[in-house]
């Protein structure tokens, strides 16, 4: 998915970077729903590896380490979109209790399963976001400067993350198959629940640029 940001589009999006677009309210309300799903993603992921690590301090004490450095990414990733949202007229999502509850029972259960599922997790939430932050990106390109820098430097860390969690795992079989795919399908589900929608219509309107 990473391709998608930066392959054949890459020259239109650079230029719309150089545009001062001004909002349309579609547009204000798109990029205020961007800041919704984003906060409430890092909250989740927040809930993930804070279950994760409560459990593993007792069964995998060696990952600890790895799980709290990305905690300390997600701390502070929740608080750049904390404080973008209070500029953008933006508000804490709706579903943020299903995020809550949804990453603590997640990060509880993987972490319970195994060391290949908690990095199953991992790859499987990464890999999903990664492709909405590159939507986010080419919608935000030319319309919130600052905000797509913020979410630019986020998504290296992320990157991070995913490329660290593919490097635990073992050849999948089929349970670690279904599990990714199963995870990466709720995290789907929640974005769209948190966007209304938008996050469809923006992938959607990035395939018809030229």
């Amino acid at each position: 998915m990473y391709r998608r940001y930066h392959g054949g589009r890459g020259c239109k999006l650079a230029q719309m970077i150089q545009a001062n677009i001004p909002l349309t309210a579609r547009e204000a309300l798109a990029v205020a729903r961007i800041m919704r799903v984003d906060h409430a993603g890092e909250y989740g992921a927040i809930r993930i590896y804070r279950s994760q690590i409560r459990v593993a301090r007792w069964l995998y004490p060696d990952i600890v380490p790895d799980l709290t450095h990305m905690l300390e990414h997600e701390l502070k990733h929740c608080a750049i979109f904390s404080a973008a949202m209070r500029t953008r007229n933006s508000r804490p999502c709706r579903v943020m209790s299903l995020w809550s509850m949804g990453g603590s029972v997640l990060g509880f259960l993987t972490a319970l399963l195994g060391r290949q599922s908690i990095w199953t997790c991992t790859a499987a939430v990464e890999s999903t976001v990664h492709r909405h932050l590159d939507d986010q990106l080419g919608f935000l390109a030319g319309r919130d400067q600052e905000l797509h820098d913020a979410i630019r430097n986020i998504r290296v860390e992320e990157l991070s993350h995913l490329s660290h969690a593919e490097a635990q795992l073992q050849p999948p079989n089929l349970y670690h198959r279904t599990l990714r795919g199963i995870i990466s399908f709720l995290t789907d589900l929640m974005i769209w629940m948190s966007t209304w929608g938008d996050s469809k219509r923006m992938a959607r309107d990035l395939e018809r640029l030229p």
